[in-house]
């Protein structure tokens, strides 16, 4: 797959990803970080202006915990609005990749005859 279709794929399902993981359970950053990075080859920074913007956005709320190694972390975790998001999201995607699929998986058309300038087709 080329670089630019695969960056383009991954920063489209991130968000929809990131709510996915939430919705098992609470975490923080960098934990959500490293389960991306695993899954679907995402950089680490990439995950802070993300939740910066999901919060800005009501699809995730955060609070402080603490940390047995260090100081405290912020947690986040999925709002209703984010449980509503991730359904519809959930519900886009799997329609998109059966789309693709029946286009990946769909038998090749029969030729279709092609007329020069001036020709008609005929169906026969």
């Amino acid at each position: 797959m080329s670089e630019a279709i695969e960056v383009q794929l991954k920063k489209g399902v991130l968000g929809l990803c990131v709510l996915a993981l939430l919705s098992r359970g609470d975490s923080y950053a960098y934990e959500i970080a490293s389960r991306m990075a695993d899954a679907v080859d995402m950089g680490e920074g990439t995950i802070y202006p993300l939740m910066r913007r999901m919060q800005s956005e009501g699809l995730v709320a955060t609070y402080l915990e603490e940390s047995p190694s260090g100081p405290p972390r912020k947690y986040y975790r999925i709002t209703e609005v984010g449980r509503d998001r991730l359904a519809a999201q959930v519900a886009e995607w799997r329609a998109f990749v059966t789309a693709v699929e029946g286009l990946i998986e769909s038998p090749a058309p029969a030729a279709t005859p092609v007329a020069q300038e001036g020709e008609q087709v005929h169906d026969a």
